[in-house]
């Protein structure tokens, strides 16, 4: 008797078959999928793979350290006040606690790294900054300095302070202000020079001016004479370096706005929404303000206008006497090494203030009030700014 045709079974059978179709079909294309695959992710080896240069926060900070003396008397200075038995009654315990302090601010701005340069003013001699560096808690941090040995009458001298693992010394001058008219001497300008990591020179000016003893306008025509050697001496390096890299910092007794910055330095806010150096042919060059690498900024003017901004304080109000100057080509961001305004500030901690008692809000708590011992650390607030720094390892340094 004949089998009678399943007609569910056939239809069954080719439904299988059709579906044996699809899966070598799936098969293929999944096959070579995961070819391109392969070859792509082989492909991708043999590309030179991408070195990331390291970046490294340079942080400069400048501050006047109010009469930083020591108690021994330094021949031929008129440092009489700052002996033991003189009217401040400074000795070696207040001495000591001053440098701890400073010590204690320095580290406090810079935070996780020490700062790369501290540019100071009012500090005696270098015995003064060998006690600093080697017998506070400064020591620690492995500070070096050159320091100008100037004819002012006090002793006064500026110095720098440098960290030799991202700024080797190559040389330093002292820049000797000319007598003026009746004026008695002041401070040399100290001009540092070295070398970063990225190979290139940076130089640095540290300066402090000439006092507003006797009036600001009297005494105006010296600050307006010390600064016009400074602006003789910046010019020698933004017009002979090829790539010139320079910060000018210290207490200038003028603000911003004063002739001494405004007009002989023409050191001017830097120009908002900026492009690197512009040429005549650049179709850009009449849409948007530049930045020439033979001009300077200053870093903290913008920032000075506001009413509660400064780093001392004069009758109730506060005002910028301390300055952080840079070249042109310190603010082109495509560079290896670079800063912006937005990174310029005071510091303003808590521990360096104390109550105004007559104008009310705070004050920079010193270390003296007229002749009055308070135990502050200074008449002025440090200033900073920090710079971004690019470099190859494999340079040789």
């Amino acid at each position: 008797m004949s089998r009678q045709r399943n007609d569910r079974q056939i239809i069954s059978h080719k439904e299988d078959y059709g579906d044996s179709k699809k899966r070598l079909a799936i098969a293929i294309i999944f096959l070579g999928m995961s070819f391109l695959i392969v070859f792509h992710a082989w492909g991708q080896t043999q590309k030179t793979p991408v070195i990331t240069r390291p970046h490294i926060s340079f942080r400069v900070m400048e501050w006047n350290l109010e009469n930083l003396f020591d108690i021994q008397h330094d021949t031929l200075k008129n440092d009489y006040e700052f002996l033991p038995d003189a009217i401040r009654h400074w000795n070696y315990n207040r001495y000591q606690k001053k440098l701890v302090d400073i010590a204690r601010v320095i580290t406090a701005v810079g935070e996780w790294t020490p700062p790369a340069l501290v540019g100071l003013c009012e500090i005696e001699n270098d015995s003064v900054l060998r006690d600093l560096t080697r017998r506070s808690p400064l020591k620690k941090l492995g500070y070096r300095y050159v320091v100008t040995h100037s004819p002012d009458q006090r002793g006064i001298d500026v110095a720098l302070l440098y960290q030799r693992d991202v700024f080797k010394l190559i040389s330093y001058q002292s820049i000797t202000i000319p007598p003026f008219r009746q004026h008695r001497p002041t401070r040399d300008l100290l001009h540092v020079s070295g070398l970063l990591l990225t190979g290139d020179t940076l130089d640095v000016i540290v300066c402090h001016f000439p006092s507003r003893s006797g009036g600001a306008k009297e005494s105006e025509p010296y600050r307006l004479h010390t600064a016009q050697i400074l602006q003789t001496a910046a010019d020698s390096i933004l017009f002979t370096r090829q790539h010139p890299q320079l910060i000018i910092m210290g207490d200038f007794n003028d603000y911003p706005t004063n002739k001494s910055i405004r007009e002989v330095l023409s050191a001017q806010e830097p120009p908002i929404n900026s492009v690197d150096t512009v040429t005549s042919n650049s179709s850009s060059a009449f849409s948007m303000p530049s930045i020439s690498p033979q001009k300077l900024y200053h870093l903290l003017a913008r920032k000075a206008k506001s009413r509660d901004f400064g780093s001392y304080k004069y009758h109730g109000e506060w005002g910028l006497l301390d300055h952080l100057i840079v070249s042109g080509t310190l603010l082109n961001k495509e560079s290896n090494f670079y800063t912006s305004e937005e990174k310029a500030q005071v510091f303003r901690a808590p521990f360096l203030l104390t109550k105004d008692k007559k104008y009310g809000d705070d004050e920079p708590f010193r270390t003296y009030k007229g002749m009055k011992y308070q135990g502050g650390i200074s008449d002025h607030l440090p200033i900073y700014s920090d710079f971004e720094l690019i470099f190859d390892p494999e340079t040789d340094y």
